[in-house]
């Protein structure tokens, strides 16, 4: 897929099982692809918050090179995402080795679809609210949150979040990419592909509405400045 659409690096990881064993089977396979292709693979780690041995995958994980957490899925793992008592040990794991993490949200509104939780804006606000000093990662434009940061003390707020693209062309037309660059977001958006459902090519058309330099920097710069341990030859 990569030497298809042209990309040199991507960013993998296993799903978020709420077993935690399914979560180091899916990790035992990031590490073993990441060793296998260090130049092309950057692997992220699954984990379930709350379940016996999570800290202790992380810690397996960070030392087998895995640069990230997530992608997490509250409502399919079971726990609550603004709950500081089910999240506090997640969120200091990630701060001491100084780890971003994915957590899944989607937009409120529009039709369903597998994937499609109940999990709610105000839920992530608060998860914001409690890991002021966490890199995040919220995928599918933050299901929306990022327009929000339109109000002062939201983008205060999330100074430290990221929203990525993935699956912008069965929710978004290339509006998307004109209100982010609107908000001056650009240094804010990363390049999501959630392959293997849908080809990188797929977003390219619409990226494409953008000037060239923030083209560039969704299309890489903006995850080399959050992936700062995973640079290598960048």
């Amino acid at each position: 897929m990569l030497e298809k659409s042209g990309f040199d690096k991507a960013v993998i990881f296993g799903f978020a099982f709420r077993d935690q064993g399914l979560c180091r089977l899916v990790n035992d396979y990031v590490i073993e692809k990441v060793q296998e292709f260090p130049d092309r693979l950057i692997g992220f780690m699954s984990v379930s918050p709350g379940q016996a041995g999570m800290e202790k995958e992380i810690d397996r994980c960070y030392r087998a090179g895995l640069h990230g957490i997530g992608e997490l899925f509250p409502e399919g793992q079971g726990f609550a995402i603004d709950n500081q008592r089910e999240t506090r040990a997640l969120v200091g794991a990630c701060l001491e080795r100084d780890l971003p993490i994915i957590i899944h949200v989607n937009e409120p509104v529009g039709h369903s679809y597998p994937g499609k939780t109940t999990t709610a804006l105000r839920h992530i606000e608060r998860f914001i609210e409690h890991s002021q000093a966490l890199r995040i990662v919220l995928p599918h434009w933050g299901g929306g949150l990022f327009l929000y940061e339109s109000m002062p003390e939201l983008r205060e707020k999330c100074r430290n979040v990221y929203y990525d693209t993935a699956a912008s062309p069965f929710l978004y037309d290339a509006g998307i990419y004109r209100a982010a660059h609107a908000l001056g977001l650009r240094d804010k958006i990363l390049f999501g592909s959630d392959f293997p459902l849908l080809e990188p090519s797929r977003y390219i058309p619409a990226l494409e509405v953008l000037p060239p330099q923030e083209q560039k920097l969704i299309l890489g710069a903006n995850a080399q400045r959050l992936l700062r341990g995973a640079q290598q030859d960048w």
